[in-house]
């Protein structure tokens, strides 16, 4: 059985506390959705703020919805250059220990002690979706991704299996650029 799955390109983003998103754009501000994305209640919103390192800065990164436990910045690894910090790749989340940065807003600022994290390349997939592929959470797998003329198999992926998720898999800007994919590409999960 061929295991294809969608690979969708995640751009660098910020995802809020709800007392951060006060901070940056006022209190009581509410996220505005600007469109849903393929997983089942994320969405990119509207809103947009600066994230500066100490060499470099993005001045208007997206925020992600709906806000987060803890506020976080995913980033590739040529961002992390940019920036200057040292973002470690990591599972959105694990924060501890992760880079420092400043994120400013049209009313406000906050300086975050960590937070800044390359996101581990991963496939969101339901139960069924596992069942049907043989695959359980926190899996290690490669994928292969056929492209027409930089074709690519990417190894340590993390299977990530939650009832709340559409089966897709995560690869950043710069994995994205090394394959050249195009919106729609298919890859193939090897065991």
């Amino acid at each position: 059985m061929s295991k294809k799955v969608l690979v969708e390109t995640s751009a660098r983003h910020v995802h809020v506390t709800k007392e951060d998103l006060a901070t940056l754009f006022g209190e009581g501000y509410q996220l505005t959705k600007k469109k849903d994305l393929s997983q089942p209640g994320q969405f990119a919103c509207a809103e947009r703020v600066a994230v500066i390192g100490p060499k470099g800065q993005f001045p208007a990164v997206s925020i992600l919805g709906p806000e987060r436990k803890e506020t976080q910045v995913e980033i590739s690894a040529s961002d992390a250059r940019t920036l200057g910090v040292s973002a470690p790749v990591r599972e959105s989340g694990d924060l501890a220990g992760s880079a420092p940065c400043r994120i400013v807003g049209p009313k406000g600022e906050i300086e975050i002690a960590q937070g800044v994290i390359i996101a581990k390349r991963h496939i969101h997939m339901t139960t069924a979706d596992a069942a049907a592929y043989g695959m359980k959470d926190k899996q290690v797998v490669s994928v292969k991704i056929d492209s027409a003329e930089r074709s690519l198999i990417f190894g340590d992926v993390v299977v990530r299996v939650s009832d709340s998720y559409a089966l897709a898999m995560h690869i950043d800007t710069d994995e994205s650029n090394a394959v050249l994919a195009p919106a729609g590409t298919y890859g193939e999960i090897l065991d």
